[in-house]
C-alpha cells in the first residue's frame, strides 16, 4: 500500500528532471558513441565472438553499402540449418542449442543424448513451482521469468563456481527448465490476475521444446504438427544474434564481473524484456490492430500507403512515427530471419484462414521503405526485421501477447549461454566504458539549517 505523502511526486519528478539533463551539444563536442554505435551508423567494436556473424552491410570507402542479410551461427548460414533439419522432418532447436553451446553440429548420437538430458531437467525442483512461482504471481511473465531465474540459485548446491564445467551444467539446467518457467508464470498470471482456471501440466520428455511450450500453455495441452513446426523454427531463429545485441551485450557485462549464472541470465531477462529489444513484436501486433480498425479495406494499397504516412507523421497509431518491425540496426536490405518467418507464416496463414491478415503484413513491408524514406526525407535502406512477422506467428498459433517476449526468451537463453561461456573464457577484464564529468559547478556542502 502507498502511503498518502508520496502521492503527490510533482516536487521530486521536477528535481530529477532539472538536475538529470544533459545538453546534447555535449555528446557532438565529446565525440560521445551514443548508444555504442560511430556516426555513421555501426557499432563501437568491443569484443570478438566466434557464436553469431550478423551481417546486413559491407563498408566501401568509409561509405555503407546496403546488402542481404545473412546470419550465421557458429558459420553455419541460418537458412542452410533450417534447410537442413526441415527437409529431414526432424525438430531443429535442439541440435541449435548444441552447436550454439559446442561449436559443432551433433551426430545422431549426441542429438539423442543431449534432447534426453534437457528432456530429464525440464521438470522443476520439488516444490519449486508452489513457492517461487504460483507464490506472488507477476502480471509480467518477464518479471516472473526473471526471479525463476534468480530463485534457482537457491536449488542449486553449487551456485557460485564459475568454473566451465559447473556453468555448463548450470545454463543446460536453465534452457531446459526456460519453458516451463514461462508456462507456469503464464497460468499463475492467468489464474490469479485473470481468475482463469490453473492449469499445470507436466513437461513431456520425450517432446521437443516447441512441443513442450505448446503442451504447457493451452488448457488441454494439444497442438498440430504444422503448428509445433512452426514454433521450432521461430525458436531456431531467435537463438542468436552476435555479440552486440542488447541482451547478449548485458551477460558479456554482467559475467566480465565474475558474478554467478544466475545473475547474469537475469540481466538479460531484464534487457530483453525492454519494447526496444525483446518487446518489439508486442508493438508490431499492436499496430497492425491499429491498421485492421482504421483502414477500411486492407488489400488497397492506396489506403494502407496513406495511413502507413500518417504513422511517419506521428499523426496515428501511438504518435511516435515509427513503423514497428521495420528497420535494424546492422541489416539493411533483409533479415534473414524475417524471410524464413515469412515463407512459414504463409503456410499456416493458409491452413489457418488468416490469408487476408497476411496479404495487409506483406503490403504494409513493401510499401513502407519508399515511404519512410519520403516522410523522413532519409536515404536509409530498411526492411523487415524479425519481430514485423514473430508476433504474426504466434497469433497464428493461439499464443497471447503475454507470452511473445517470455517464448524470445527462451530461445534466446542459448545465445546467452554461449556468450557466457565465452566471457568466462576469453574475458578476464572487467567491462567498464568512460562516462566523462561535465558539470563545470563546484557546489559545497551547507549546513542542513542554512539550506533554502
Amino acid at each position: 500500500m502507498q502511503v498518502d505523502r508520496w502521492i503527490d511526486m510533482n516536487k521530486y519528478v521536477e528535481l530529477v528532471e532539472r538536475n538529470n539533463q544533459i545538453d546534447p551539444a555535449y555528446y557532438t563536442k565529446y565525440e560521445v558513441k551514443r548508444g555504442l554505435r560511430n556516426n555513421d551508423g555501426t557499432g563501437v567494436l568491443v569484443g570478438l565472438t566466434q557464436i553469431g556473424d550478423v551481417h546486413g552491410y559491407i563498408v566501401d570507402e568509409k561509405e555503407r553499402v546496403p546488402v542481404e542479410g545473412r546470419l550465421r551461427y557458429r558459420g553455419i548460414e541460418l537458412k542452410e540449418l533450417a534447410g537442413g533439419f526441415q527437409k529431414e522432418k526432424r525438430f531443429g532447436f535442439e541440435e541449435t542449442i548444441y552447436l550454439l553451446l559446442f561449436g559443432r553440429l551433433p551426430n545422431l548420437q549426441e542429438l539423442n543424448e543431449f534432447t534426453s538430458i534437457l528432456g530429464e531437467m525440464r521438470t522443476l525442483p520439488s516444490g519449486f513451482t508452489e513457492d517461487m512461482i504460483l507464490t506472488a504471481p507477476s502480471s509480467n511473465i518477464m518479471n516472473k521469468l526473471a526471479r525463476s531465474v534468480l530463485a534457482s540459485y537457491s536449488y542449486d548446491e553449487n551456485p557460485e563456481d564459475n568454473s566451465v564445467e559447473n556453468v555448463i551444467r548450470q545454463l543446460i539446467e536453465l534452457i531446459a527448465r526456460f519453458p516451463t518457467f514461462v508456462a507456469y508464470g503464464y497460468q499463475a498470471k492467468m489464474h490469479y490476475h485473470e481468475k482463469k482456471t490453473l492449469y499445470i501440466h507436466s513437461p513431456d520428455p520425450q517432446l521437443s521444446t516447441a512441443e513442450n511450450i505448446l503442451r504447457l500453455i493451452r488448457p488441454d495441452g494439444s497442438y498440430t504438427a504444422l503448428e509445433a513446426e512452426l514454433l521450432d523454427l521461430a525458436l531456431v531463429v531467435h537463438a542468436e544474434h552476435g555479440g552486440g545485441n542488447n541482451s547478449a551485450f548485458s551477460i558479456h557485462v554482467v559475467s566480465s564481473s565474475d558474478t554467478d549464472t544466475y545473475s547474469a541470465v537475469a540481466a538479460a531477462v531484464g534487457s530483453l524484456k525492454g519494447f526496444k529489444h525483446g518487446g518489439a513484436a508486442i508493438k508490431v501486433r499492436e499496430m497492425i490492430d491499429n491498421f485492421k480498425q482504421n483502414v477500411g479495406d486492407w488489400e488497397d494499397e492506396e489506403e494502407v500507403a496513406g495511413y502507413i504516412e500518417q504513422i511517419l507523421r506521428k499523426e496515428a497509431f501511438d504518435r511516435k512515427g515509427l513503423i514497428y518491425g521495420m528497420g535494424h540496426a546492422v541489416y539493411t536490405l533483409s533479415d534473414p530471419r524475417a524471410v524464413l518467418l515469412k515463407g512459414k507464416a504463409k503456410v499456416l496463414a493458409e491452413e489457418k484462414g488468416y490469408e487476408q491478415e497476411f496479404r495487409l503484413y506483406d503490403i504494409v513491408e513493401r510499401l513502407t521503405p519508399a515511404i519512410f524514406q519520403r516522410v523522413k526525407n532519409s536515404d536509409k535502406v530498411i526492411s523487415a526485421n524479425v519481430d514485423f512477422y514473430s508476433g504474426f506467428v504466434y497469433h497464428m498459433l493461439d499464443i497471447p501477447m503475454d507470452l511473445f517476449t517470455p517464448i524470445f526468451a527462451v530461445a534466446r537463453m542459448p545465445g546467452w549461454a554461449a556468450h557466457r561461456i565465452e566471457e568466462i573464457i576469453n574475458g578476464g577484464r572487467i567491462l567498464r566504458p568512460a562516462y566523462k564529468h561535465i558539470r563545470r559547478e563546484a557546489m559545497k556542502y551547507t549546513p542542513i539549517h542554512d539550506r533554502s
